[in-house]
């Protein structure tokens, strides 16, 4: 894990406000010193467009060989590879990201207003790696936080944070910059890492699932909810096809849950043999006599609420999770998009239609 990222964690200043519309460069080589043991640990980072490799150098220590883990990435499709060469059998691993990864630039970014807002001021300039820097100090949420700022090139070349019982700690210790393009063979993958595939992206599962566009769809399960009101209009239907499930489910909601509540309910679910379920605790109640059609409208819910379906089946009970309110028209249809429908026990997502055809209103 880059040093840089402990930054969000500190709640640390930024700068970009203070540097103007600055465009980060993507063709570079970066070193930096890697402030955690063993000491003489590295990381470099090579940048060339949409691509880009870390080279983490672990010194030696304790007996232990030095070593090198790499990391490739597709910044374009949100893929990585990672693999240690010295490994054996060598094996390689996948995986899917978003946002910054790992990008020294991106800090400057994360920095943006603690200058603009007056809590640090400029306390110097000094060469840093043979690149002259302006020294900025201050403190937030109680850290003391000392930083070298390259503005021509709007790259922070050294931070530390820290307090005056324990004294500054490094964050970053940037030591080399290259801006030219690094060699064609960094970026090249190991003939064992070409027949790893990392996961679908979430984005790539809600298109599988829906058959749509995943940019017509958002998760119900991640918030904040929306500030503006509206109903919400539940849809219980298979996956890839979204044909409606054309049998009985039940519906419960508690629209009194409170995530900051120190002592949170407890609910209580009872199940008949048949599936059918009873439902205590808290708010929670059913609303099952309010579904028409096969689906259930929900008027006017608070920012978040617990709720859940339950399609009854043999030996399988109830349960109820967080939905945040999305509103994207004053009726939004949130769809219960059920992996199997003929074994509801497998789960499903919850998707809110927020363009395109499944977000069309209800025919009346």
């Amino acid at each position: 894990m880059r040093v840089a990222r402990l930054l969000p964690c500190f709640a640390v200043f930024a700068l970009a406000s203070f540097l103007g519309a600055q465009t980060p460069p993507t063709v570079y080589t970066i070193v930096e010193n890697v402030a955690s043991p063993p000491e003489g640990s590295t990381m470099t980072i090579y940048r060339s467009g949409a691509r880009a490799l870390t080279d983490v150098f672990h010194a030696a220590q304790d007996g232990s060989p030095a070593t090198h883990t790499f990391t490739l990435y597709d910044i374009k499709a949100g893929a990585s590879y990672s693999w240690d060469p010295a490994t054996s059998p060598p094996s390689c691993g996948a995986g899917t990201f978003s946002g910054d990864w790992g990008d020294p630039f991106a800090m400057t970014e994360e920095l943006t207003k603690g200058i603009a807002k007056g809590d640090f001021k400029l306390a110097g300039t000094e060469t840093v790696s043979s690149i002259p820097a302006q020294i900025y100090t201050g403190s937030t949420g109680g850290s003391s936080v000392k930083a070298w700022l390259d503005r021509k090139d709007g790259l922070v070349l050294r931070a530390m944070i820290g307090s005056s019982a324990t004294g500054l700690v490094p964050l970053v210790n940037i030591t080399s910059v290259r801006f030219a393009p690094p060699p064609e063979s960094v970026f090249a993958l190991p003939t064992y890492c070409k027949s790893v595939h990392p996961p679908p992206t979430p984005a790539e599962l809600i298109s599988t699932e829906t058959g749509d566009n995943a940019a017509n769809w958002v998760n119900a399960i991640y918030g904040p909810g929306s500030k503006n009101s509206c109903s919400i209009l539940v849809h219980v239907v298979a996956a890839k096809t979204l044909a409606p499930l054309n049998r009985h489910f039940q519906a419960a909601i508690d629209t009194t849950y409170n995530q900051d509540d120190p002592h949170p309910p407890g609910y209580t679910f009872g199940v008949g043999r048949d599936g059918v379920s009873t439902y205590s605790g808290g708010g929670l109640h059913e609303i099952t006599s309010q579904i028409r059609n096969f689906t259930v409208q929900i008027d006017n819910p608070p920012a978040y609420f617990n709720f859940g379906i339950n399609i009854p089946t043999p030996n399988n009970g109830a349960s109820v999770g967080l939905i945040y309110r999305q509103c994207f028209a004053p009726v939004t249809n949130l769809y219960y998009i059920l992996n199997d429908p003929a074994n509801p026990g497998n789960g499903g997502d919850w998707l809110y239609a927020k363009s395109g055809k499944y977000a069309l209103p209800p025919h009346p």
